[in-house]
């Protein structure tokens, strides 16, 4: 069985007593948490409960934000790669998903793939939400202003490992509508 980190959208924000009404199912990916969930979830971050697991472990968001920023990073690394008919058409799936997902908020669920390491998972958490989703931000910011070509090209050179994620409507992990 692969680990995977797991990003939906809601409407509002799981709580320690209940999990969001409804719940979209947005986007997995095996055996990391790749750059495009970190870029998602990139805006108005904050720690939140855990919908799947019973520790503050969820990451949550502002979906339109998160969404603008990845938006505006696909555009860039395209532009280098105008001939990939491949990665022209996972962005298409990608924006299309988002689009029809859209809600306030991202949750990404990082069980699976925190508890693979020796650290506590809600400290490996606290460390995401301090400096690793800041620092993809911040890199991602630099590269659209065109401050950062090299790591673009490192991005173009594994585009699938950064934004080829499994996105549907139904994961691993997926919420009945209630």
């Amino acid at each position: 069985m692969a680990n995977r980190s797991y990003l939906y959208s809601a409407g509002t924000l799981p709580t320690a007593a209940a999990n969001p009404e409804k719940i979209r199912c947005i986007s997995e990916h095996n055996w990391s948490i790749p750059l495009a969930h970190k870029l998602l979830v990139g805006r108005g971050t904050d720690i939140v409960p855990s919908m799947l697991w019973n520790m503050r472990i969820g990451i949550a968001a502002d979906f339109a934000g998160g969404a603008a920023l990845l938006g505006d990073l696909l555009r860039v690394v395209g532009q280098g790669l105008a001939d990939d008919g491949d990665f022209a058409e996972c962005v298409a799936r990608t924006t299309a998903h988002l689009d029809k997902q859209r809600d306030t908020y991202f949750v990404l669920e990082t069980g699976e793939m925190v508890a693979l390491g020796d650290e506590d998972p809600e400290e490996a958490v606290r460390y995401l939400v301090s400096r690793d989703i800041p620092d993809a931000v911040a890199r991602a910011e630099a590269a659209i202003a065109g401050e950062d070509d090299v790591w673009l090209a490192s991005l173009r050179a594994d585009w699938q490992n950064h934004f080829a994620s499994f996105y549907s409507e139904a994961l691993y992990f997926s919420f009945p509508d209630e």
